[in-house]
């Protein structure tokens, strides 16, 4: 004969136990049923089975696995006993409906043939094939698709804790926290020592990033629970993320930063699902990674960021900074406008403006770069910088060469002049480091270029 399921730790259908002692005296009688079921032991099963429902005789699923270890032993009429049993105590116990089909079948009982019965076999179909497919689409990650089924199921078994927790659990996994809690809240409403809910609010803490609450919730999981293996690696996760990520903070107050790039690398492996923590981890790497001169790096890991936590202002001023830093300004101001909109402070507004100015002054033309000088340069060192451009692009060094090259020369020796022009004059240089535009300098100069002299570069050639 086919081996009937038994129910699982995981299918466990949860009753209000006002003794919690006797609670987990019942379920380890049934985990002892559970062993020797898969051991096809069938009568010691059947022995502990009927422990834990003396334990506990109001729990369905206790009848229901006895009834499958009676199906086993071929004792179909007490295994119709108790699936009937099962039934009453949870009348959405859907294998408790088809074992006590299975029983009716095999003692050649006659099916019911009203409407309302046969409409209850629909549903009771519906119901586990909506199961099956959720199951499917938990192992494929396709949570939205658990949730579908789940609400289908609900519809025809609005009881059922197990739904509820397995659609609290995906709700988590796709970040709708407030939701997923507000199952698993129902649920320890009525039963505060359910493992799975305990589990459920667990995870939203831990992916909300609230470590330390997430992980009381999932040791109390496990008392609840000591199986339950979902806790036990979430709990683990969470304690080893807490570790590794304070390990990494305190290499950087340290300034021990290629170690703290490492642990914030170690940290990233734990758990990919956690999105947040993550999201933060990405953003102190890139904080290391500018420290480290490397602001490519810092701006991909900040990117990475913001990918997971698109409302992440740190992640974006981070970015914004490493722009600016490598003078990829229309990149900053970008950032910073995104900042701007979402707090509008003082200082983020501060912050764009520098960036926006810092953009104006990049799209005209550089003079410090012109001359090769830095922009602290001193009025000596631009005035021997300006000698020298001025006779490397001089027409008359370029007199014997093509057309097209005297051109282009000619045109650098005007920008050298032009560039000396503005930054040998303290006001003008003055603006033009503020941002300022220059045109009314040049309409004052009726739009022709002044040369200041410096001895060694003749005047007339222009």
């Amino acid at each position: 004969m086919a081996a009937v399921d038994v129910d699982m730790p995981m299918e466990i259908e949860p009753q209000i136990i006002r003794n919690e002692d006797i609670e987990r005296e019942a379920e380890g009688f049934k985990e002892k049923g559970n062993t020797f079921y898969i051991k096809k032991d069938y009568s010691e099963a059947f022995n502990y089975y009927t422990k834990a429902i003396d334990s506990c005789p109001k729990n369905a699923s206790y009848y229901g696995n006895r009834a499958a270890t009676l199906m086993m032993l071929c004792r179909f009429r007490e295994a119709l006993e108790d699936s009937q049993q099962a039934v009453r105590l949870d009348d959405c116990f859907m294998k408790g409906h088809l074992r006590e089909g299975k029983c009716h079948l095999s003692l050649g009982n006659a099916m019911p043939s009203n409407s309302q019965a046969q409409q209850e076999h629909k549903n009771a179909a519906a119901v586990l094939e909506f199961e099956r497919m959720a199951e499917f689409g938990f192992d494929k990650r396709d949570f939205r698709k658990v949730v579908y089924c789940m609400d289908r199921a609900l519809g025809l078994a609005s009881a059922c804790h197990r739904f509820k927790i397995l659609k609290a659990e995906c709700l988590a996994l796709l970040g709708r926290y407030p939701e997923a809690q507000s199952v698993a809240s129902d649920i320890l409403r009525m039963d505060s020592t359910n493992g799975d809910a305990l589990y459920v609010r667990g995870l939203c803490l831990y992916y909300e990033d609230c470590i330390d609450k997430a992980v009381q919730f999932f040791v109390q999981a496990l008392r609840m629970a000591p199986d339950h293996e979902k806790a036990r690696l979430a709990c683990r996760n969470a304690k080893a993320l807490k570790a590794k990520k304070e390990e990494g903070n305190q290499a950087f107050k340290d300034n021990n930063f290629e170690a703290a790039y490492k642990l914030y690398s170690e940290a990233l492996m734990i758990d990919p699902n956690n999105i947040k923590t993550n999201a933060k981890l990405y953003c102190n790497r890139g904080t290391v990674g500018a420290k480290l001169k490397k602001p490519d790096q810092a701006i991909e890991d900040c990117t990475s960021a913001i990918k997971l936590d698109s409302t992440y202002i740190k992640a974006y001023l981070r970015r914004a900074q490493c722009y600016m830093d490598i003078e990829q300004y229309e990149e900053a101001v970008r950032d910073y406008e995104k900042v701007y909109q979402t707090e509008k402070t003082k200082e983020h507004k501060h912050l764009l403006k520098t960036a926006q100015l810092e953009l104006k002054k990049s799209k005209r033309k550089d003079y410090y770069k012109v001359l090769g000088v830095g922009k602290n340069a001193t009025e000596d060192e631009i005035k021997k910088a300006y000698r020298k451009r001025a006779l490397m692009h001089h027409p008359d060094r370029h007199s014997a060469a093509t057309s097209e090259v005297q051109k282009e020369e000619e045109k650098k020796f005007k920008e050298v002049g032009e560039a000396f022009t503005v930054l040998s004059d303290p006001k003008k240089k003055t603006r033009y480091d503020c941002g300022h535009d220059l045109e009314d300098d040049s309409n004052n100069m009726g739009g022709k270029l002044t040369f200041v002299g410096i001895p060694g570069v003749p005047l007339n050639a222009s």
